[in-house]
């Protein structure tokens, strides 16, 4: 009889529960996202709700919403539902957030509400990462190869070039925060529709 590789039973009990950050592999980009959200001054960009209430429910820190987005920014998640969504069956998210798990409405009422700070905060972030050498290109060496230079308009960057190249970041973000709104603004009767239609198929295969 052939022999398999068997999974783990759902309902076992395990005396050491798993560390979330083991799921986490050292060189993953949300630990970026969480290192650079976490060094930011929320209070300077400014974020609102940076400084917390005395009286009333705690909010989410800004910081934890922001990680969230950075992260939709990354993997080209671009509505509010759908973040909410990843933020309860993605482990990098839930990683992000030590398993906070904001809905779609808490989410779009913070980019509505601090749509220039997370502008500035992505625009940062866009050029930190070229400077890290993180996400670039593959390099390929030659040993032993000559190869003629090529100074073009692409290659070289003046204070003004870089000044322009700045403002098409910031205009990149502000095009993808526009849409963030309309996405927001659709409606979900679709998604809830196939929500209802899963539970039926699911309580279905149990009878």
């Amino acid at each position: 009889m052939k022999r398999f590789i068997a999974g783990e039973d759902r309902q076992q009990i395990t005396l050491l529960p798993d560390c979330l950050d083991d799921y986490i592999t050292g060189d993953n980009p949300v630990r970026l996202v969480e290192v650079f959200a976490d060094g930011l001054d929320l209070t300077t960009l400014p974020f609102a709700g940076a400084v917390p209430e005395a009286t009333g429910r705690p909010a989410y820190h800004p910081a934890t919403l922001l990680k969230i987005y950075l992260y939709g920014y990354l993997n080209r998640v671009p509505s509010s539902r759908r973040l909410e969504r990843e933020s309860q069956r993605n482990i990098e998210p839930i990683w992000l957030t030590g398993r906070l798990m904001p809905d779609f409405k808490t989410l779009a009422d913070f980019r509505k509400d601090n749509g220039p700070a997370i502008q500035a905060a992505c625009a940062q972030f866009v050029v930190l990462c070229p400077r890290l050498n993180l996400f670039s290109n593959a390099v390929v060496a030659i040993d032993g190869s000559k190869f003629k230079a090529v100074n073009n308009r692409d290659t070289n960057f003046s204070t003004a070039k870089v000044e322009a190249r700045l403002a098409q970041v910031e205009a990149s973000i502000g095009r993808y925060l526009a849409t963030l709104d309309r996405a927001d603004r659709e409606p979900n009767d679709i998604a809830e529709a196939r929500t209802t239609r899963l539970r039926q198929k699911i309580a279905g295969l149990r009878e």
